[in-house]
């Protein structure tokens, strides 16, 4: 697979071209931003240890028959993924109260949702990526009812799949945000990634934060809480043979 031009480059990844039209590579970068980018750093490892967290949550997703844009782990940092239309609007599954949702609605942190609460954002930097309901997508055509439909499905049983593995490897699956896209054919798969940073992840025993709330927060080396999550998933998975 050849790599070509660069495509895009956000905060945390940068995409590239491939020499397949339907194929892109994506290269984590060791950038760490928190509050609109406010508060950042560069913070050596991070990539490749988000790249390898990502690709063992999506091959996890994959065999569970959730469709996903990963194709494959390429490099230490680098994976191939499906090129997809990116829709706007980030989903977030909250099964515990934790971050933006305590301050805003005044609730206690730690109270669980059950059911799991689902909220949308509008994918906006400039915006700050507020807020929004299901009718200001439709709306603002964002995306079509089926397509809410599938993603809220797709988010949920997402959530059961990471919820009970995480559980099972010492690790409370706090909350997280997806993204999704389209596929040429119109097919809403998930793209983006799964990693520390677009999830809240707690020590099952100590509480311990171990997602980038550690850099938000300053609550940690993050690196360290990033290896801690690996360590225990990649653990109980050798131990299993």
């Amino acid at each position: 697979m050849e790599k070509r031009e660069l495509l895009y480059e956000g905060k945390a990844k940068k995409i590239y071209k491939t020499d397949d039209q339907n194929l892109l590579i994506a290269e984590y970068k060791d950038s760490a931003t928190a509050f609109d980018a406010i508060k950042k750093a560069t913070i050596t490892g991070k990539g490749v240890l988000n790249n390898t967290l990502a690709s063992f949550f999506f091959e996890l997703l994959n065999r569970e028959g959730i469709p996903t844009h990963f194709v494959k782990k390429l490099s230490d940092r680098e994976m191939l993924v499906k090129k997809v239309e990116i829709i706007p609007v980030e989903v977030v599954i909250r099964n515990i109260a934790a971050g933006s949702i305590v301050k805003r609605l005044g609730i206690e942190k730690g109270k669980p949702f059950n059911p799991p609460l689902i909220e949308f954002y509008l994918k906006n930097d400039e915006l700050h990526d507020p807020i929004i309901c299901e009718q200001h997508i439709y709306a603002l055509d964002l995306a079509k009812p089926e397509e809410v439909k599938v993603m809220k499905e797709l988010a949920l049983k997402i959530n059961e799949v990471l919820k009970k593995f995480m559980e099972e490897h010492g690790i409370i699956l706090v909350d997280f945000k997806l993204e999704f896209g389209r596929l040429p054919d119109g097919t809403v798969i998930l793209a983006d990634e799964i990693s520390p940073d677009t999830c809240r992840f707690w020590d099952k025993e100590t509480g311990e934060s171990l997602d980038k709330d550690r850099f938000r927060f300053d609550l940690g080396d993050l690196i360290e809480g990033y290896k801690k999550v690996l360590e225990k998933i990649k653990g109980e998975k050798n131990e299993k043979g």
